[in-house]
């Protein structure tokens, strides 16, 4: 099941006795674990029937015997595991996975690795008593289109560069994304829009030096911009680090350079190959195209692999050359490719 097909049930107060949550992305484990966590119980009742362990203090017969108790003057209690990637004695829950007790709801939060299915106990957890979620990493392109669609879940409404912006400022980690929705949904109007300068005055986002910023005055060769905006980065090289710049910038030209490929194609075409979410991005790279032809867009994405490299220490004839010193260098190579 899907974290959302998970989180409808809950809702619906359709509980399963045993929820076994797991994979590298903790986002939908802690989502779906506080959703049982604050829907299974009335709070009434959650003093005597609802309890939070961790792997790295419990040993498998000690939960057993908390898995096994029966509800005080409750229909169920609710069992939370959570770090049980921690605990030492897990697979030999077994058996008890096999035949789970009906009146306890058991949530298991085993996180950044995911269970060998071949395993025996692996094989356990493909019981019909028992609701299986493997939480796996967002691709960085998939993380705009996760943030609208977070959004519309939660009635929110957000435009697509808003998407965009936060999804390169804050990458994968997603619950500080959930987080930073969370703060402008307070400091914004009910059922207002949000926006890039939204985005930029609530999440901390420098509204004229960012790398949408950067992009866009390398995309018009606008010397003057970029080096204020370098001068802002070396300023605040913790909040714009070097390797994310260049990551930024290698996926931009990346994209001009297969924009040059897709000539003459129709639009519609052109926003699919270069999985762009409107035809306010594809103006931009249109403008870096007409002033990087495919020589010099190659020359560039060249030049960004060179760096990427040199900022880990790698091929850096000067092991003195700091990252301020590779950033203005780089930016002024783009600039005169």
């Amino acid at each position: 099941m899907s974290s959302e097909e998970i989180l409808r049930d809950i809702k619906a107060k359709r509980f399963s006795p045993v929820y076994f949550l797991h994979g590298e992305e903790p986002f939908f484990i802690d989502q779906v674990a506080d959703a049982v966590e604050a829907s299974a119980l009335p709070e009434a009742e959650r003093g005597f029937n609802q309890t939070v362990l961790y792997g790295k203090e419990m040993d498998h017969i000690t939960l057993l015997d908390y898995l096994r108790r029966y509800p005080m003057m409750s229909e169920r209690q609710v069992v939370i595991l959570r770090e049980a990637q921690e605990m030492k004695g897990l697979t030999e829950l077994t058996a008890y996975m096999e035949n789970p007790m009906p009146s306890t709801v058991f949530v298991v939060c085993h996180k950044h690795k995911k269970v060998d299915s071949r395993t025996k106990f692996g094989k356990s957890l493909q019981g019909k008593s028992i609701v299986l979620l493997e939480s796996k990493k967002l691709y960085d392109n998939q993380i705009a289109d996760w943030i609208s669609s977070f959004c519309k879940t939660n009635h929110l409404h957000i435009d697509s560069q808003a998407a965009a912006l936060m999804a390169e400022y804050l990458g994968a980690d997603l619950s500080r994304i959930a987080n930073e929705l969370d703060k402008l949904t307070l400091n914004l109007p009910k059922g207002a829009t949000i926006t890039a300068a939204h985005v930029q005055e609530f999440v901390g986002i420098s509204k004229d030096y960012n790398l949408f910023e950067l992009q866009k005055a390398l995309a018009m060769r606008d010397v003057s911009k970029v080096a204020r905006i370098q001068h802002y980065f070396a300023s605040n090289m913790r909040k714009n680090p070097l390797i994310v710049t260049i990551s930024s910038l290698y996926s931009y030209f990346s994209k001009v350079y297969m924009l040059h490929g897709l000539k003459g194609s129709a639009d519609a075409d052109i926003l699919k190959a270069l999985d762009l979410r409107s035809d306010w991005f594809l103006k931009e790279y249109r403008l870096a195209a007409n002033h990087y032809n495919p020589n010099q867009t190659v020359a560039i994405i060249s030049l960004l692999k060179d760096y990427d490299l040199r900022s880990k220490g790698v091929n850096n004839d000067n092991t003195s050359t700091g990252e301020e010193e590779l950033m203005k260098e780089l930016f002024w190579r783009i600039l005169h490719a």
